[in-house]
């Protein structure tokens, strides 16, 4: 089995990398490649890669190029993980939007668009290369924003399923306060990416008893101080809302609160330093700690997972795998058009993701997804054909911004903070 990761020379990469020597039973990769146009970072990432295969007793070859074509051909899987403009323009993402008195995010609000506009024309290209050169080939998604991008790639017809981490977090989190497995602990979760909630916490399998209530009984102070919202309104809501929700439920006070910190792409890329140094010692062959501080928790088992159930060969006895996903609505949210890509539990063999059903949404959710879906059309638009006027549209649409000063004020920054990226500008 060949692996390719394009965006490979990630500091986040030794996570994946360990996940793969880890689980080599559940995802045995004879050949893994890692692919980044910035050399010295992937030298010294594949370096300690090949140690960590090495310490962990993984049989599997380890191979670095910044060809894409080459590094993805005769692949079963690419994963792409790819950041374009890097922590640089993730920075400008997280601050400019700050002067129109809006939130600064990487995946949503004005900063999000300009992400996805960056990277959708980026990602399309590397999948057209995948489709050339490896046409049976899964395409993974994991790069941000995860619902624009895997629609992108879904429209252009390619084998493509999104991946977050969220949910895999929760699930992991749930499976400690209750003492339990992960494996015994199913989500009911919904929403879109970066917009989800957990409806209910079952023990034991999709139609298990919901311990929800009893999490939020016994551990709801712990649940909202992760959650940085105040415990009265996870009680009021019911449910946990990712910790996205907070740019939306307290869109202010975030405001306020980033208006006076270093932006978190600074942190990562004080944190990144770090790490390659790190990663240049030739002695460490494991993860270090710090990088559990750079985010994307679990994210290897996910990928594992997903990966081993998409490439699973089919047998009467195995009729696929629940995992949360995101994949196209297909009628699952009534509400949304069926091309709208959800975040859900879905079904997952060789054939792909097929959406779980799932009971209808409440109001006080349907709205907000019903919402941001919209503004994902005109973000996908903006992103595919370019444009003030498309800019506009999307920046109008979005929740978190709304007024057209606001959407004139950043129409004119994103573009100016984008020009090296958008030909039409």
């Amino acid at each position: 089995m060949k692996l390719a990761v394009v965006g490979g020379g990630s500091t986040y990469t030794p996570e994946l990398v360990d996940g793969f020597a880890r689980l080599r039973e559940t995802l045995p990769v004879e050949e893994l490649v890692l692919i980044d146009p910035a050399a010295e970072r992937l030298e010294l990432v594949g370096g300690l890669a090949r140690r960590i295969f090495a310490k962990q007793g993984h049989p599997g070859r380890i191979v670095t190029t910044d060809d894409v074509a080459a590094g993805v051909a005769g692949a079963d899987a690419v994963l792409l993980q790819l950041r374009v403009g890097g922590q640089a323009a993730r920075n400008q993402d997280e601050t400019w939007p700050l002067e129109c008195g809006c939130v600064g995010q990487e995946t949503t609000g004005a900063g999000g668009l300009a992400k996805a506009m960056r990277t959708v024309p980026v990602v399309l290209d590397i999948a057209e290369q995948v489709r050339r050169t490896a046409p049976d080939a899964w395409i993974i998604d994991f790069t941000n924003p995860v619902g624009i991008v895997t629609r992108a790639l879904l429209q252009a017809g390619h084998k493509a399923v999104g991946l977050c981490n969220v949910a895999i977090g929760f699930q992991r989190k749930f499976a400690r306060l209750l003492d339990v497995t992960p494996e015994q602990v199913h989500l009911d979760h919904v929403g879109l990416n970066h917009l989800t909630w957990e409806r209910g916490v079952r023990l034991g399998g999709p139609d298990g008893a919901d311990v929800l209530p009893r999490l939020l009984a016994e551990h709801g102070d712990a649940i909202a101080e992760d959650l940085h919202m105040p415990r009265t309104l996870v009680d009021r809501l019911g449910v946990v809302p990712s910790y996205y929700l907070r740019y939306y439920y307290a869109h202010d006070a975030v405001v306020r609160e980033l208006g006076t910190k270093p932006s978190r792409a600074a942190e990562v890329a004080a944190m990144e330093k770090q790490l390659l140094a790190m990663y240049g010692d030739p002695a460490l062959d494991e993860k270090p700690e710090l990088l559990s501080k750079r985010g994307g928790a679990f994210y290897s088992e996910a990928a594992v997972a997903l990966a081993a159930s998409l490439l699973r060969p089919p047998s009467p006895s195995w009729t696929g795998d629940v995992q949360v996903v995101n994949t196209y609505n297909n009628g699952t949210l009534p509400f949304l058009p069926d091309d709208a890509v959800v975040e859900v539990p879905a079904r997952v063999d060789g054939t792909g993701a097929t959406p779980l059903p799932v009971p209808p949404l409440e109001p006080l959710f349907a709205g907000l997804v019903a919402s941001v879906t919209a503004y994902e059309d005109l973000a996908l638009d903006a992103a595919l054909r370019g444009g003030r006027d498309r800019v506009f549209a999307a920046l109008l649409a979005h929740p978190l911004i709304g007024q057209y000063a606001y959407a004139d004020g950043l129409t004119d920054r994103l573009i100016a903070h984008n020009r090296e990226h958008f030909a039409w500008a």
